[in-house]
């Protein structure tokens, strides 16, 4: 099925020299006419001081240019292709993460197959359709539905289709809430055996991710100005993914976590296994060739994956630490709500809230049952 290419143009930008003053970015496109024809049309977008980059430029002629169109495009065929494009110009999360989990899946899925049609002849069994022949797990198919659902809002908002129901509501996608692995929880035991095989600081990390269930990338943010030694605590501010430095994953997260005696003193030894001086603003587990924080792939492929391997559990990653340690406070009968908060879960139904706020002593004593498992006096 052939479907003929959007009408509306959104041109190409070029920095053109000046004279006098900093160089301009130029917008040029086509303009539509009654007609039929076409007529070339350009407009300064700004200057290369407003607009360092040509991605930044882009963007603002993104805005513009539809900004302008906004009241022609009612009537105008617009691509799906279109709709993607500014998506990624303007609205693409900030968070690195979900960033690059969002331009693989519109990279790899949803533009070769979508970006030609236009978005109005884009109906809920075509895409139903199409997510059951994917060759991908139900969970991964929930999400690029979600995915599509989030450009259709984007285009109702932007007026290129009219207000109505996001269509993409209606997609089902079977067994979307199902797993179809279990995640692996190791024992304290299992925990025990893979640290034999792992050397420091990558061990230092993995006794944090077990004791205090931190997600790697919040590991990796901790800076030592974090810490309150004599408070023991540590503070979760920020997350360090993909060589960038950003915010945590959910409001939630942002928290003083209780530090148990021993892991502050797992942590004084790192921090004196490192190369003086050593500032409050340095992270806490940096790369000494780099001075910033390490790839987590990196450690997860030639450490934690060999040494699970080798203690015969067979292969792990660091959010295996995260959901052992949800495991191991279960196990120990500590309330749902305490669950919640040590975990930072930002939604209730994720730890099955029911209960009230928990008071900080609840949470100090249940994480010093986790720490305590953990790290016996064997555990050097």
């Amino acid at each position: 099925m052939e479907h003929k290419r959007q009408r509306v143009q959104f041109g190409w930008v070029c920095l053109k020299a000046r004279k006098k003053g900093p160089d301009v970015w130029v917008l040029r496109y086509r303009e539509n006419l009654p007609d039929g024809s076409k007529k070339r049309r350009s407009v300064a977008i700004g200057t290369a001081e407003e607009f360092p980059t040509e991605s930044q430029a882009r963007k603002a002629a993104l805005s513009w240019l539809f900004s302008m169109n906004a009241e022609a495009s009612s009537g105008t065929t617009v691509s799906f292709g279109a709709v993607i494009q500014r998506y990624l110009a303007e609205e693409i999360p900030e968070r690195a993460s979900t960033a690059s989990r969002y331009r693989c899946w519109l990279k790899n899925h949803v533009e070769p197959k979508w970006r030609d049609y236009p978005i109005e002849q884009i109906k809920p069994l075509l895409v139903e359709d199409w997510l059951k022949r994917l060759n991908l797990a139900p969970k991964s198919k929930s999400h690029l539905k979600n995915l599509m659902r989030v450009l259709f809002n984007a285009a109702m908002r932007w007026e290129l289709i009219p207000y109505q129901h996001n269509p993409m509501s209606l997609v089902r996608v079977k067994d979307s809430s199902k797993r179809q692995r279990e995640p692996k929880a190791l024992s304290v035991d299992e925990f025990r055996r893979v640290l034999e095989n792992i050397p420091e600081p990558f061990r230092t990390m993995c006794i944090v991710a077990m004791c205090l269930g931190l997600r790697v990338s919040e590991i990796l943010g901790l800076r030592w100005n974090a810490i309150d030694w004599e408070g023991l605590r540590l503070a979760v501010r920020q997350a360090y993914v993909y060589g960038k430095q950003g915010d945590v994953k959910t409001q939630a997260s942002h928290r003083w976590m209780p530090l148990d005696r021993s892991l502050a003193e797992k942590l004084r030894q790192h921090k004196a296994r490192l190369a003086p001086p050593v500032k409050s603003e340095d992270w806490v587990f940096a790369n000494p060739e780099t001075r910033k924080p390490y790839w987590p792939g990196r450690i997860q492929e030639n450490w934690l994956v060999p040494a699970a391997e080798k203690a015969g559990i067979g292969r792990i990653g660091w959010h295996t630490f995260r959901h052992s340690h949800s495991t191991l406070l279960h196990a120990l009968g500590v309330n749902l709500k305490v669950q919640q908060e040590l975990l930072r879960h930002a939604d209730v139904r994720t730890t099955m809230n029911i209960y009230t706020q928990a008071v900080p002593s609840a949470l100090r004593e249940a994480n010093s049952k986790v720490v305590r498992l953990v790290l016996p006096a064997q555990v050097a």
